[in-house]
């Protein structure tokens, strides 16, 4: 069992209650909340895509495998790959 991966695990879900339910959008970095169309859309994306990557570290962190450490990088990639997204298709 990784303590690691839990703890990411319920920083995440908090995120994900917090941004996803509500709605504190504010908590996000690198996003430029003041030029985004759709602040509910922002937040549900952002909040879904924090609850589905918990549940994938809480998931992993229950399986006792070496490969389970990539999961971290699996994060961060989406998490960039959000940013784009969010900073090419929803703002102003």
């Amino acid at each position: 069992m990784s303590q690691h991966l839990i703890i990411i695990a319920i920083i995440l879900f908090i995120l994900a209650y917090l941004v996803g339910v509500k709605k504190q959008t504010w908590l996000l970095t690198g996003y430029n909340q003041k030029r985004v169309k759709d602040q509910d859309k922002l937040a549900k994306l952002v909040g879904s895509y924090n609850l589905v990557m918990g549940m994938i570290m809480l998931g992993g962190a229950f399986i006792d495998h070496p490969d389970t450490q990539v999961l971290i990088p699996i994060l961060v990639i989406g998490y960039v790959i959000l940013l784009g997204y969010v900073n090419t298709r929803m703002v102003e």
